[in-house]
């Protein structure tokens, strides 16, 4: 049936709730995808199907692949599982629109490249979120993989940075820090409070969960990482094409970055701002650019070269 944003919408396989009850809506999980066939089908069995029953739809959304996804995604016969073809590629705009179609109370993103999950990641993360009361999106932590941009990159800003540090609040370690996209849980009454996902006409493949955490964090909300509940993230050009327009976003990202550095380190530069500046802690000095090429943590280190026995 067609939508109110000119997509076709697939129901897969509904099952009627039973005669006087009323179906109540615990989790729901939005998943959108473009061209990545191979790594969709990981996700789909060995993370959205390995949710326990406390997720109760699963809104799929295809911006427009070309690939073999359409075919595959229509051929799951899932009573949990609802798909969206979107007639073109709106990227991450499409995550405001598939939770318009989501009805839980608590809602989970999961990005298409993230391929595998422990059964029942998503009560781990429910169950943790609820003893939380100050985190607004709590995310599932990335299990290390050298080829996964995502997770090296967190770990690169862990142990180079020191970012992400770990605290424990009610019994549950969490890592301080914004949880990305990849695995993520908010609450419905949250993301109403703050008027939930926006979309961005000149760049669909934006992060909308920064404007979300930054409205959030107005609301006294934080973020983090739930330490103990690991998911595996396939993200980068190892593992798939990654998209032209995505490319350039980030190359946006990185000329906005530069500017903003560029007005710290000349007001940083002033006579006295440093010193100022460390005790009030105003500016958060520019970091060091991250080179994906060159950390690399678990290389072994060369062994010195004993001089005595050059010639």
């Amino acid at each position: 049936m067609a939508s109110d944003y000119g997509s076709i919408v697939r129901v897969g396989s509904e099952r009627p709730p039973r005669a006087g009850r009323r179906v109540r809506h615990m989790i729901s999980i939005i998943a959108v995808t473009h061209n990545r066939e191979h790594l969709l089908r990981l996700c789909v069995e060995q993370v959205l199907r390995r949710a326990s029953p406390l997720t109760t739809e699963i809104v799929i959304w295809n911006n427009a692949s070309t690939d073999g996804t359409r075919a595959y995604l229509d051929s799951l016969a899932d009573p949990l599982i609802r798909v969206v073809h979107h007639p073109e590629n709106i990227a991450m705009n499409a995550r405001a629109r598939a939770f318009r179609l989501a009805h839980g109370d608590y809602l989970i993103e999961v990005d298409d490249d993230v391929v595998e999950a422990p059964p029942n990641w998503d009560e781990i993360l429910l169950n943790a979120y609820r003893r939380l009361p100050q985190i607004g999106r709590l995310g599932a932590n990335l299990a290390y993989d050298p080829n996964d941009v995502a997770s090296k990159y967190l770990r690169y800003v862990r142990e180079e940075r020191g970012e992400y540090p770990q605290r424990e609040v009610n019994g549950i370690r969490i890592l301080d820090g914004s949880p990305g996209g990849a695995c993520t849980m908010t609450s419905r009454e949250l993301y109403e409070r703050i008027g939930g996902y926006r979309e961005h006409r000149r760049h669909p493949y934006w992060r909308p969960e920064v404007p979300y955490e930054k409205a959030m964090r107005k609301l006294g909300y934080t973020s983090g990482l739930l330490a103990e509940l690991e998911v595996r993230h396939a993200g980068g050009v190892y593992f798939s094409e990654v998209p032209r327009a995505k490319v350039d976003y980030h190359a946006h990202e990185l000329k906005v970055r530069e500017r903003k550095n560029m007005v710290k380190r000349l007001l940083l530069g002033l006579p006295g701002a440093a010193a100022l500046n460390a005790r009030l802690r105003w500016i958060v000095p520019p970091a060091p650019q991250y080179d994906p090429a060159t950390y690399e943590p678990d290389r072994p280190g060369e062994a010195p070269q004993d001089e005595s026995r050059a010639t």
